[in-house]
């Protein structure tokens, strides 16, 4: 069967904000978090947009057997979407979401990143970040203008140069990472209503120590609660296992979590194979 993943979600809305506008999604194969861009209309229908759109086109195959441009093909498809939406409702123009999602393929995973969500991984205790930011800071620290101790807690960290927005362009930015990925390791998927408001080295020593997915993605959001984050706060944790997932088996499951699960708004597609849980 190959690798699979064993995940844990979390979505919250914050103290500071009204809504959530991130969402995220998972199944046995794959795990993905979207954030809907701050300050664009419909930031929240863009995240869902996308979460819906893409599960429901992986609904059939999964994505484990599809090859690189394949699976950039159904990216673009999701990202399309947002397009068709915008145009059948005017309001709606400018909305943009980010995207950073986690695809197993039989002994090895890609990731697929565009805007400042993050993915980590943690391997025999030691973490790193596998995904770059496409924010204003990131820039600023390329080019040597703030040095890399700046760019946390920076006033303009949340000014993101890449999204999702709909456009034929948007799939060419999208960076397509090729990551060598075993049983035992632990990934981190998360929004930047975590990364800005709890330092990286706390991210990695909470995900490393937690006991399993659920315990992390609980320590994870505690300490951006206990931060004051002012932002949303998702976060998808995922232990890579060899084989069906204990509590799935060979059934594809499909769940998500954020403004993607908000009864209010209807979903992109028919799911298919797999019943879609809140």
């Amino acid at each position: 069967m190959g690798l699979t993943l064993v995940t844990a979600m979390r979505s919250v809305t914050g103290p500071h904000r009204s809504s959530n506008q991130d969402s995220v999604g998972a199944s046995e194969e794959y795990v993905f978090v979207t954030d809907g861009v701050g300050g664009h209309a419909g930031g929240d229908v863009a995240s869902w947009t996308v979460t819906h759109r893409l599960m429901s086109l992986l609904a059939p195959t999964g994505s484990r057997d599809l090859s690189t441009e394949e699976l950039q093909g159904v990216l673009a498809q999701a990202n399309a979407e947002i397009g068709q939406r915008a145009r059948r409702e005017p309001a709606l123009t400018g909305m943009s979401t980010t995207f950073t999602g986690l695809f197993c393929t039989h002994d090895a995973a890609r990731v697929a990143h565009i805007g400042d969500s993050r993915a980590y991984l943690v391997r025999d205790g030691e973490g790193r970040r596998v995904t770059r930011d496409d924010s204003l800071v990131q820039m600023l620290v390329d080019q040597g203008a703030i040095g890399a101790d700046e760019a946390y807690g920076h006033p303009r960290r949340n000014v993101i140069l890449r999204s999702l927005a709909g456009s034929l362009e948007d799939g060419d930015n999208i960076t397509m990472l090729e990551v060598a990925t075993t049983p035992g390791d632990r990934w981190l998927l998360a929004s930047d209503g975590l990364t800005d408001y709890v330092p990286e080295a706390e991210v990695l020593a909470l995900l490393a120590e937690a006991a399993g997915p659920e315990e992390a993605a609980d320590a994870l959001v505690a300490a951006a609660e206990a931060a004051d984050a002012g932002d949303n706060i998702t976060v998808a944790v995922s232990d890579v296992v060899d084989g069906p997932t204990p509590d799935v088996g060979t059934e594809r499951s499909y769940r998500y979590l954020g403004a993607a699960a908000d009864p209010g708004q209807p979903g992109v597609g028919d799911l298919g194979g797999g019943a879609a849980q809140a």
